[in-house]
């Protein structure tokens, strides 16, 4: 049923309304003043709004000029009622945006009529946006899960094409039963861009494709994984020596000279294949182990296939020991939170920071996060050192906001495990208390691959977070395996676009593609975009021109230690655009 709320001082006109509205099976709520009506908007939103004009403590312009200040209630239909047929008093109801005016006393019919014409209106619109928004989400579903150049699947379409292969191999898997994943990598396939150009690069890159099509026929899913990376996943066998056979296959296919541009071009190509169940569960698995195959291969010369043996998983012993130093790492306090800024693309002013987590080993100095936190979330240490980072990050955003700078919010990034924890939401609560730092100034940043294991709980949890007033935010947005669908089903307020698209927009057609989509995509839903890894000037000017709505990145400032980062707000740091870079007198 359709809701309207009826806003009327008037007791009789009131009760009028209702009882003609309830008759035509509308669902009916209503106010008698408009502070009253407002609250009822804020527990239930109506499909559309009459509002008397004249009423006291608060007036209908002043109900709709605060609904339409408010992106929830910007779209409500609203109709006027007033018993004054003064042209100007119509004027200032619609500037501010009324759909409507009926003037007192109105009968029936009359109402019925503006009602059906807003409502009308309304789904009107709303087909439109919708249809606005398949058609975007159509086009970014293509750009981020095919590659653009050979047109082959990419790396993010590989886990659902992989869970299909599964499907069927459940069906007829036996003891010997194997899925090969092949990991192909063109050999010194960079002579070919410096020598001959990126036209005559990504020419080749096709034919190479066409190529892996034919030799593999319609018995495998050929992938483009990057510039010089191709990956096959074949459907199950039962022998080992099939999979080698196809290995040997795909090298005669490529010994065949290619013609670019009239240029005679000779190709082969470091194979690497790893075995499901044998050598991994994951399509991430068994992808990373055959590139260690086939990194093996191109340290021997290339021009050749091996497969993945656990010998290739050197490192064991040195692991083992700095899990041991990262456990010492947490009682001897060698963690430090740094503190990368957010800009405004509009203002150019700095309006927020990602808290950024950095090891500084007594001895060893500095250790990158990629070594260390995935051990952390291995060996069950990331929830202690999450919760560390999360109560560090809010205590020194207290700090900021009584030095002056109230309105910056600290984004704080939530591990799988974290997010997952039965109990987080309430510690998160307890340390909003401790540090008491506001919800409103805390954004809470995660991976697609934390969402989907479960969406229906996930959201859940989301929505718990977001009604504490705490900003939710999809972190790395592009290069996990999620559904667009998830977009629109959890309560996102930003999406970060990884960094992997930002690189060299300038130059690469398919990145500035996918991201030009993404903004459009997110703006349809509401959501603010940032870019990060932005490192060059031309990089910021087309992440601008697509209205992105802020970045971070090493081009404005690298992470730094509070202490720095507490400076670099105080010295106003504002960052210029081309245009307005001899403008040396913006103000905070």
């Amino acid at each position: 049923m359709t809701t309207i709320l009826a806003i009327e001082d008037d007791d009789r006109v009131r009760d009028n309304i209702q009882d003609i509205l309830e008759l035509e099976d509308f669902e009916v709520i209503t106010a008698k003043n408009g502070i009253m009506g407002l609250q009822l908007i804020r527990q239930q939103i109506p499909d559309l709004i009459i509002c008397d004009v004249m009423m006291p403590e608060m007036d209908g312009y002043a109900v709709l000029n605060t609904l339409r200040q408010k992106k929830e209630t910007a779209a409500i239909p609203l109709i006027l009622l007033t018993a004054k047929a003064n042209r100007n008093d119509w004027r200032k109801g619609m500037e501010l945006g009324a759909d409507d005016y009926l003037t007192k006393p109105f009968t029936p019919e009359e109402l019925l009529k503006a009602i059906a014409a807003c409502i009308k209106k309304r789904t009107a619109i709303k087909q439109q946006y919708t249809s606005q928004l398949q058609q975007v989400s159509d086009q970014l579903y293509r750009q981020l899960y095919y590659d653009s150049i050979t047109n082959l699947p990419n790396r993010l379409s590989l886990r659902d094409r992989f869970g299909k292969i599964l499907v069927n191999y459940e069906r007829i898997k036996t003891n010997s039963t194997l899925i090969p994943v092949f990991c192909i990598g063109l050999d010194r396939f960079n002579r070919i861009n410096d020598n001959l150009g990126y036209e005559s690069g990504d020419l080749l890159l096709k034919a190479v494709a066409e190529r892996l099509r034919k030799s593999v026929e319609n018995q495998a899913v050929v992938a483009h994984l990057s510039a010089d990376e191709f990956a096959i996943i074949l459907t199950p066998i039962e022998r080992k020596s099939f999979a080698q056979n196809v290995a040997e296959e795909i090298q005669k296919s490529l010994i065949q000279s290619f013609t670019i541009n009239k240029q005679e071009i000779f190709v082969t190509a470091s194979i690497g294949i790893a075995l499901y169940s044998r050598d991994g569960n994951s399509i991430e698995k068994l992808l990373q182990n055959a590139k260690k195959a086939m990194t093996k291969v191109k340290h021997r010369g290339g021009n050749g296939y091996d497969f993945y043996s656990g010998l290739l998983n050197v490192g064991s012993v040195k692991k083992l020991s700095l899990e041991a130093e990262l456990r010492h790492a947490m009682k001897r306090e060698e963690f430090q939170v740094y503190y990368q800024p957010q800009v405004s693309l509009k203002t150019g002013k700095i309006i927020g920071c990602e808290a950024l987590l950095r090891w500084k080993h007594p001895s060893k100095g500095f250790i990158s996060p990629g070594v260390f936190l995935p051990l952390a979330e291995e060996v069950g240490l990331i929830e202690p050192i999450g919760e560390g980072v999360l109560e560090q990050a809010c205590q020194d955003a207290k700090k900021l906001h009584q030095a002056g700078f109230e309105s910056l919010r600290v984004a704080v990034n939530l591990s799988s495990r974290q997010f997952n924890q039965l109990n987080f939401r309430q510690r998160v609560i307890d340390i909003l208390a401790h540090t008491k730092i506001r919800p409103q100034n805390l954004e809470l940043e995660l991976t697609e691959s934390s969402l989907i294991q479960d969406p229906i709980i996930a959201k859940k949890r989301l929505e718990g977070f977001k009604s504490l007033g705490i900003s939710i935010s999809i972190d790395d947005f592009g290069t996990g395996y999620s559904s667009l669908k998830y977009l629109q089903q959890f309560p996102f307020d930003i999406l970060k676009i990884d960094q992997c698209f930002v690189r060299d927009i300038d130059r690469n057609l398919n990145n500035a593609a996918i991201t030009t989509a993404i903004v459009q995509m997110s703006h349809s839903l509401s959501f603010k975009v940032v870019g990060e890894g932005v490192e060059t000037e031309a990089e910021l000017r087309i992440l601008k021109e697509q209205q992105c709505d802020a970045i971070q990145g090493y081009l404005f400032s690298p992470p730094l230690p509070f202490n720095k980062f507490e400076a670099l707000l105080k010295s106003r740091k504002v960052l210029f655009s081309d245009r307005d870079r001899a403008n040396q007198n913006i103000q905070w």
